[in-house]
């Protein structure tokens, strides 16, 4: 953790503004919720031992025993693998499942994460136990399957096989686009029109890797701190797909078992990549602020009308968007009167901004009006709201 305390991590935050200590905060926010689950899995483990099969219990102990042995060897590069944010979805998921097979199913993929972490260790331990009718999913590298020696660059195996291992594809800044990992969308899908993860052979790499160097240029030239922000939020970009014929906006979403991870169906254009990237890093960075304090009492369910929903939302669903419109507010702001920000993008912002402006303002009297928020909730809504006061007496108008 840094120095930053939690009251003054709420200041911070509350004006949605980037800085490198806050960034690092919150990091340490979610790296210490992921430990806890980690080692509920291990604690459930234990309980249900006797329940679950011998090959079970032995695969999943020299599975943990691999991810101990690569920690003693580099721990910081076994944190990236724990940290990942499909990581944390399998942990919800595996805490969730019914005992017995479905149990076992999820405790499986501890294998792929244990082997994921030796790799990036350069631990000098057999990574290459692979079933053949199974994948190993190494989170945030790329997926092998059997019979193969292992991945390229794994220590301890005699010969590769190109062909059985298939990487992630990366994108610039150190992200990587994601369209392997089982665990990337829920088995329900995504949203209202149950959305799936893009499919590897379904996913343009070309088209994504070009939408997204020209929409972190877009964030540089606007607010090179919010860009540096946004590379440090988001590890993970999972392309989603309609299933048949459905029809619609494009769709954006961060699963707060996930975050890091931004789920998002093709944009129509950079500009658009570039909110929806603030968007949802804002959504990540209320996520781990809600792990570090309360902010909403818990049994709210009362519904309000916001104005970028057609439905109606919960309080916690006003406060998320609230504060993730309050960020493209401040970016907008920043990118109509930008000068290196391209003409057409400087419109974009100042008509996106006069467009908002009014519907942010009414969500917030919503939730300083709401007796559903802790006393922490008040103070950030109360920040948020000053933020959104400076907002409108500060004056730029594109050139």
């Amino acid at each position: 953790m840094t120095s930053v305390t939690v009251p003054g991590l709420l200041t911070e935050l509350a004006g949605t503004r980037p800085s490198p200590d806050g960034t690092a905060a919150l990091r340490a926010v979610l790296h210490a919720r992921r430990l806890l689950t980690l080692k509920a899995l291990l604690l459930r483990y234990e309980r249900q031992r006797a329940e679950l099969r011998p090959e079970t219990c032995a695969r999943f102990e020299r599975d943990w025993a691999l991810l101990e042995a690569a920690e003693r060897t580099d721990a910081d590069a076994v944190r990236e693998v724990v940290d990942y944010p499909m990581t944390g979805a399998w942990l919800t998921e595996a805490l969730a499942a019914p005992p017995g097979p479905p149990f076992e199913r999820h405790l499986a993929h501890l294998g792929g994460l244990a082997a994921a972490a030796a790799v990036r260790a350069g631990c000098r331990r057999d990574v290459t136990r692979v079933d053949p009718l199974r994948p190993l999913h190494l989170p945030g590298l790329g997926t092998l399957r059997g019979p193969a020696a292992g991945p390229p660059a794994t220590t301890g195996a005699d010969r590769d096989d190109p062909a059985a291992w298939t990487p992630l594809a990366l994108l610039a800044g150190g992200a990587v686009l994601d369209d392997l990992d089982p665990y990337r969308v829920p088995a329900a899908g995504i949203g209202p029109g149950a959305l799936r993860a893009a499919e590897r052979g379904r996913v343009d790499h070309e088209r994504w890797n070009r939408l997204w160097r020209a929409a972190h240029a877009l964030l540089a030239a606007a607010h090179p701190e919010r860009a540096a922000e946004t590379r440090a939020t988001v590890r993970a970009l999972v392309p989603l797909e309609r299933p048949g014929l459905a029809a619609g906006p494009p769709i954006s979403a961060t699963r707060r078992a996930a975050p890091g991870a931004v789920l998002a169906e093709p944009p129509r254009d950079a500009g658009a990549l570039a909110d929806l990237l603030v968007h949802e890093t804002h959504h990540t960075k209320l996520a781990a602020l809600g792990e570090a304090v309360p902010l909403l009492r818990p049994g709210a369910d009362t519904l309000h009308r916001v104005g970028w929903r057609p439905d109606p939302r919960p309080v916690s669903g006003v406060l998320q968007g609230a504060y993730a419109h309050l960020a493209l507010l401040d970016l907008w702001w920043r990118a109509r009167a930008g000068p290196a920000v391209p003409p057409g993008w400087r419109l974009h912002a100042h008509s996106r901004f006069e467009a908002h402006r009014d519907e942010v303002a009414e969500a917030l009297s919503i939730l300083r009006d709401s007796s559903e928020l802790t006393s922490a909730g008040r103070e950030f809504v109360r920040g948020m709201d000053r933020h959104l006061t400076r907002l409108g007496t500060l004056t730029r108008h594109p050139a």
